[in-house]
């Protein structure tokens, strides 16, 4: 299953990709070389077998990866996405590839109605919800915080923070009637490193590390574990439909590892997180970063 090799994603150190860029939200269709959702070599083993998972921003990249790894284990998936059709009828296809469900919810998650919409129409397909991927983001890269529009702002604050208050508040009450329930927040490494032309997209990745830490206390007691992965530079649309030509084709190649990861090598963290692999942990977060070395 997937849509190339593992070796795409381990061969090519170093090596520069295509010029390209794309008009958000971006397309994984047009992506050159395409990201590697799942190596082919991968074989499920039953970890997340007749649970229900929501998955935000799911059309695509690491969201994509993360459904299909969790079909490839047994799991039916919603997917939440903005508006891009194509890339979330090919992600459906990929888990119905592996015998599972696959619902589509588009809709833009700055509004709290539509994240109640996202868990309404999970419950209304499947009857039951275990797991909640927070992981829907946007960014809009400026050279100064004097660049930074409001609009741009208030966006980058709404999806990648907001949108997770307002969808944890809607699933919880399904979640407490699952047992070994799981929420995993998608945050980044510029929570921990910074990153100067993202300083709106890296404070919301700080806040989602605090809301993690926070919320699994909040949460232990009712035995629903609250977790995070934070991601380092990964192969997705996000990139090319936000940075220019010479950043993307350069993308990545600056970690230890002197590659950009693909959405696969992300999604297997997912998979630890909210099978019972991980029973004894919460409020912690994994970093697939090829070799960044963070504090927290």
């Amino acid at each position: 299953m997937g849509n190339n090799s593992s070796k795409a994603g381990k061969s090519t150190s170093r090596k520069l990709r295509p010029l390209q860029t794309q008009a958000r939200p971006g397309s994984e269709a047009a992506m050159k070389p395409k990201p590697v959702t799942i190596d082919p070599g991968y074989r499920g083993s039953g970890k997340l077998e007749g649970r229900v998972a929501l998955i935000t921003g799911g059309d695509s990249g690491i969201g994509r990866a993360v459904a299909v790894h969790f079909a490839a284990e047994g799991a039916d998936v919603a997917i939440s996405y903005l508006s891009e059709d194509a890339d979330a009828r090919e992600t459906a296809k990929l888990v119905k590839a592996y015998g599972r469900r696959c619902e589509l919810i588009s809709g833009d998650l700055i509004s709290r109605k539509n994240c109640v919409k996202a868990v309404e129409r999970t419950i209304k397909k499947f009857g039951r919800l275990d797991i909640l991927i927070n992981n829907a983001a946007a960014q809009y890269p400026q050279d100064s915080i004097e660049d930074i529009t409001e609009k741009d702002l208030d966006r980058t604050f709404k999806v990648n923070i907001m949108s997770m208050f307002h969808l944890t508040a809607a699933a919880l009450p399904h979640l407490r009637k699952q047992s070994g329930s799981t929420i995993i927040n998608t945050t980044s490494v510029t929570a921990y490193r910074g990153s100067p032309k993202l300083l709106d997209y890296a404070s919301t990745k700080g806040a989602i590390v605090s809301f993690t830490r926070s919320l699994s206390g909040s949460l232990a007691k009712e035995n629903i574990r609250v977790n995070g992965v934070s991601p380092g530079p990964i192969w997705t649309p996000l990139i090319p439909s936000t940075f220019d030509a010479t950043k993307v084709a350069k993308f990545g190649s600056d970690v230890p590892m002197g590659r950009a990861g693909q959405p696969w090598e992300c999604a297997t963290c997912y998979v630890f997180l909210a099978s019972a692999d991980s029973s004894y942990i919460t409020g912690q977060i994994l970093h697939p970063n090829g070799g960044e070395i963070v504090n927290g």
